[in-house]
């Protein structure tokens, strides 16, 4: 995604007057976000929970939690048997005594890979569709019943479509349910047990040319499921943006209204679910690459945020030391650096980042 010049020069500007620590004196993101209409929230777990200073920074910044591995199925029930609720409860129980909504993620994650081995392995037996129901609502029943009304909104399915085909992923469910079939299940299964609550489709669909296929495919689902009466209610778009994104800025921005225009235009809400920014193919300079990720965000959100159906913003880690990027080997900075793609640096100091997001978040309508 090629930076727009005026929010660059605008960003760099930002970056030399504003000092790190300027957060701290400025109005918490969720306080922005609620004069707006939009829930501010982060995704926490591991160790991270454990940090007094991560943790506190969440709480003066967001509303809303999302457990970053602890809700999905292979954290909840590694082995067959009873699932492990405990590291969610104790998660939720802070987030609830911070006054928080709560995200929960995922129910299904659809590719096989990210599964629990044990299902991958699961014996279907002589009649296979009649079994993998009954597992899927084994699964589905059990958290949602655990949770209740503790959960606001709720991935029900995740990253179901091949970004490469804009196909169907296949797993142990599709093959014996059908893929729209078993997806159609999963969120009839959710809405039964968890009435109340948003149910999401949530994948990482971007607007640069190479995406092209993937979103194609997320709409040939949505619509779908809207024909068959599944009870879907919006879409997550990860936003795991960045300077991998090589089309023109102008055209990537038009294809992205297109495909939101789209998604809307079929009555559904839009969730940002997993901010952050890939700086890999940015300067090595800190000045010029913050500036530069900044500026990337600031593209981004003024467009997703220009829709009042969107009115939850989460980012996927708040500061640099907590980012799965920092670990994900496929798109790793060439030059060895650790890359800067959150609003605080190491130290939760604030970066230009930070100020974008503000920014992006005063310049959206009003939700009502």
């Amino acid at each position: 995604m090629t930076i727009s010049r005026r929010s660059f020069m605008a960003l760099m500007a930002a970056a030399s007057a504003i000092p790190l620590h300027a957060a701290e004196m400025q109005e918490p993101l969720k306080t922005l976000g609620k004069r707006k209409g939009i829930n501010i929230g982060n995704a926490i777990g591991g160790g991270y929970f454990r940090d007094p200073a991560y943790k506190a920074l969440m709480a003066r910044e967001c509303n809303m939690l999302v457990a970053e591995n602890e809700g999905k199925w292979g954290a909840l029930q590694r082995v067959p048997g009873p699932p492990n609720f405990a590291p969610a409860d104790e998660m939720y129980a802070w987030a609830k005594a911070q006054g928080m909504l709560v995200r929960g993620h995922n129910l299904v994650w659809q590719e096989s890979k990210w599964m629990p081995k044990w299902v991958n392995e699961y014996d279907f037996g002589a009649q296979p569709a009649k079994a993998a129901e009954a597992l899927l609502r084994e699964h589905i029943i059990a958290v949602c019943d655990h949770f209740g009304d503790a959960i606001y909104s709720y991935d029900v399915v995740n990253e179901a479509v091949d970004p490469a085909t804009g196909g169907m992923r296949s797993n142990v469910f599709t093959q014996r349910l059908g893929a729209v079939e078993q997806i159609d299940l999963c969120f009839r299964l959710a809405h039964e047990r968890a009435p109340k609550a948003q149910l999401v489709y949530n994948d990482y669909m971007r607007g640069d040319e190479g995406s092209a296929k993937h979103r194609a495919g997320v709409l040939k689902l949505l619509h779908d499921l809207k024909s068959r009466g599944a009870p879907v209610h919006a879409l997550g778009l990860q936003s795991h943006i960045g300077s991998w994104d090589d089309s023109n800025g102008a055209t990537y921005q038009r294809d992205w209204r297109k495909f939101l225009d789209e998604v809307t235009g079929m009555g559904l809400d839009l969730l940002i679910t997993e901010f952050d920014v890939n700086d890999r193919k940015l300067p090595a300079d800190v000045k010029v690459r913050d500036a530069g990720v900044a500026a990337l965000a600031k593209d981004y959100l003024d467009v997703t945020f220009s829709y009042p159906q969107c009115r939850d913003f989460l980012m996927w880690g708040m500061s640099d030391n907590a980012s799965w990027l920092q670990g994900w080997d496929e798109a790793p900075r060439t030059d060895g650096q650790k890359q800067r793609p959150t609003p605080f640096d190491d130290q939760l100091r604030a970066k230009p980042l930070r100020d974008a997001i503000a920014g992006a978040i005063n310049a959206a309508p009003n939700r009502t």
